[in-house]
């Protein structure tokens, strides 16, 4: 699967080839469709599910839009972490636990600069809920890039080497 799966991202590749390195092209690629299914799954869980409504959780009333967000953030998260880990940095030696428990670090960070984000925007500024969570995004992806890159999937190799095609070049 993870073959085909990288058959499949690395098939534009030629387009960017000359302007980013492979390895950013498959971060853009597998993070830009987990950003996808974010937003649609954020606009189907605020408009049809919360129905623009607050969900009362007995102990804390959350907004439709914060809701949102706290429940589509488990799915994304996990797809974001397997993406990640067996598509975007394969030659981590890190073990699955230690990235993952990095990777959370990361998300955890990522989802409060979101809320804090998605507060300032929607009940502060007054904007709408889906545009402000795009823009919110904007903002996290370039964090979560360089932390991921240097923090969940840390490797020795990093320093003076580039991965192409799953191999490392010297």
């Amino acid at each position: 699967m993870k073959k085909n799966l990288l058959k499949i991202i690395d098939s534009g590749y030629f387009i960017f080839k000359k302007i980013i390195p492979i390895k950013t092209y498959r971060y853009a690629v597998c993070g830009g469709s987990n950003l996808v299914l974010d937003t649609t799954l954020y606009f189907i869980c605020f408009h049809f599910i919360l129905n623009k409504e607050n969900l009362d959780l007995f102990i804390v009333v959350l907004s439709a839009h914060i809701a949102s967000l706290f429940l589509v953030f488990p799915i994304t998260f996990l797809i974001g972490f397997l993406l990640n880990r067996y598509i975007v940095f394969p030659e981590s030696k890190l073990s699955m636990k230690k990235q993952f428990l990095r990777y959370l670090t990361v998300g955890v960070i990522t989802l409060l600069i979101s809320y804090l984000s998605m507060k300032l925007l929607v009940d502060i500024f007054l904007f709408y809920p889906t545009p402000s969570r795009l823009l919110t995004i904007v903002i996290t992806v370039l964090f979560s890039y360089i932390m991921q890159s240097k923090f969940s999937f840390k490797t020795e190799l990093q320093t003076n080497k580039r991965i192409e095609n799953d191999e490392i070049i010297e």
